[in-house]
């Protein structure tokens, strides 16, 4: 165990998975053993047969908080996420002094919408532990979601105020979208950057926090400077495989080289899964906005980032021991309709109240195949941005986790936007009448006429409240969460302003040098 334990903080999947099943096979009822390999085997993504185990191994320890908050994290994994919530809960209720069930309980409560309770959970988890940081975020980014903007920066500056140097909160004041730092902020990052002994992580937090500070205030240079150094570190720990990324994007289009794949399961069903409405994009390139039009409609549920399709996939991939690229050629029309229904199985919360949903993770692009195999009635906004503004807005983001991890480089960018071109250009070649380009620069132009397009295409009767979009209440959990809580702006764009600045930039896209004369 304590081999496979090692294995899996190396990331050593196959090896961590062989040594965990021998301990199996050693002390096969053994509770500590079977959680050992049900952890193990959800590192990689859901697994029937982590669930099995883990629900054998709390039976056998049904008073012990490590084993329900275990069981819980795999259930939520697997999305059963009602049986997780029960389990997170009883974790707390076995130890009502871990400040980190509570944590873990009101991150589950915020994931699936239930802002209310979540923001009780992590205020006890406060209450237990005042330093507890994730809690602290965490709730900042509750009150966010729930369109309390003024709550979650007032929380901030309130937490700044007992320590200035804590680079974590800073970090999320910079995110979000009304907060406009000032020269006394300036000079507050400029301290809490120069401390001694920072991590890699305060070095990074500061970075691009400092950034943007520096161009709030309207100095671009020393901005321009930060978002570099920032993305420079996070690239030394973050390192991404280009060739590798684009390898990949070869062989899933080269597996549904046509659409023939689930032709069979469309013919007998044109209709199945027409509830879904899938928007795909790049980062920054306004797939929140999209989705906050749609989701005003009486019709349509917001369904935000999901993963509930490279779940199901992943899930099949276990099941054959095999990528999408090798198993989907092997796929017949039965296949597809049995991912596509037990992809509407795990998304089914999303149609409780509505009849219509949406799937929002951007990366599904590189999906696309499998999705219109398993759900020919499913439609795919595709939206669109400006690619200056859409890279350079990625290359100031620090994303969450290990999310995006092309965006710190410009070669990297710019290789990766390449790949995503030429599979859209791929997926429309394949399904014209399915996918709807979504411009948000010709938002800005005739919001009114674009709106009508988007709802038409969906087969959604006209809506007013779309054009209101931003008076909707409904929990956000992106990035853009407050800028689609406002009126559509028409100063969104940042790249231009830096100028020439950002040529390499330009270079690494394909575009042109910049112009004073345009």
């Amino acid at each position: 165990m304590r081999a496979a334990e090692q294995a899996l903080q190396s990331r050593e999947f196959a090896r961590a998975v062989a040594l965990a099943r021998e301990a199996v096979n050693t002390a096969p009822e053994h509770p500590e053993v079977q959680r050992c390999l049900a952890r193990i085997l959800t590192a990689q993504g859901p697994s029937n047969e982590a669930v099995a185990l883990m629900r054998r191994a709390a039976a056998g320890r049904p008073d012990d908080a490590v084993f329900a908050n275990t069981l819980a994290v795999i259930l939520d994994v697997n999305a059963q996420h009602e049986e997780a919530l029960a389990a997170f809960e009883r974790a707390c209720v076995l130890a009502p002094e871990r400040a980190d069930y509570a944590y873990n309980f009101g991150r589950a409560l915020s994931r699936h919408g239930r802002l209310d309770e979540s923001r009780a959970a992590l205020e006890r988890a406060l209450a237990l532990d005042p330093q507890h940081w994730p809690a602290a975020a965490a709730l900042i980014e509750v009150l966010r979601q729930a369109g309390r903007s003024a709550e979650a920066i007032a929380q901030s500056r309130r937490l700044l105020e007992r320590n200035p140097a804590d680079l974590r909160i800073w970090s999320a004041l910079a995110g979000m979208r009304q907060v406009r730092f000032d020269a006394a902020d300036v000079a507050a990052l400029e301290r809490a950057g120069a401390q001694p002994g920072l991590d890699l992580e305060g070095n990074v937090r500061a970075g691009f926090a400092l950034a943007k500070a520096y161009e709030d205030v309207g100095r671009l240079e020393p901005a321009f400077a930060a978002y570099g150094r920032a993305n420079g570190l996070v690239r030394r720990v973050r390192p991404w495989d280009a060739a590798a990324h684009s390898a990949e994007v070869d062989a899933i289009l080269a597996a549904f080289a046509s659409s023939v794949t689930g032709g069979d399961v469309a013919r007998d069903d044109q209709r199945f899964g027409s509830e879904v409405i899938f928007i795909v994009s790049l980062p920054r390139a306004g797939s929140t906005l999209t989705e906050q039009i749609l989701a005003s409609h009486a019709q349509v549920e917001g369904g935000d980032e999901m993963m509930d399709l490279f779940n199901v996939m992943a899930e099949e991939g276990q099941r054959r021991r095999q990528p999408l690229a090798q198993w989907a050629a092997q796929a017949d029309a039965g296949d597809w309709r049995r991912l596509g229904e037990r992809y509407l199985e795990r998304t089914a919360r999303w149609r409780a109240r509505k009849p219509v949903f949406t799937d929002k993770l951007p990366g599904n692009w590189l999906w696309l195949g499998a999705a219109m195999a398993m759900l020919p009635g499913a439609r795919v906004i595709e939206c669109r941005r400006d690619p200056l503004e859409t890279a350079w807005s990625c290359f100031c983001q620090m994303f969450a986790g290990a999310t995006q991890q092309f965006s710190y480089d410009f070669a990297s960018i710019g290789a990766f936007m390449r790949d995503y071109e030429r599979a859209m250009r791929h997926w429309r070649t394949l399904y014209p009448q399915r996918i709807h380009a979504q411009v948000y620069e010709a938002l800005l132009a005739d919001f009114d006429a674009q709106v009508r397009a988007l709802l038409d295409f969906c087969g959604l009767p006209f809506d007013p409240a779309c054009l209101s979009f931003h008076e909707t209440q409904r929990n956000i959990r992106t990035i853009s969460s407050s800028q689609v809580r406002e009126p559509l702006r028409q100063d969104t764009a940042r790249a231009a302003k830096y100028g020439a600045l950002l040529d390499p930039l330009r270079t690494a896209l394909g575009l042109a040098a910049y112009s004073t004369h345009g």
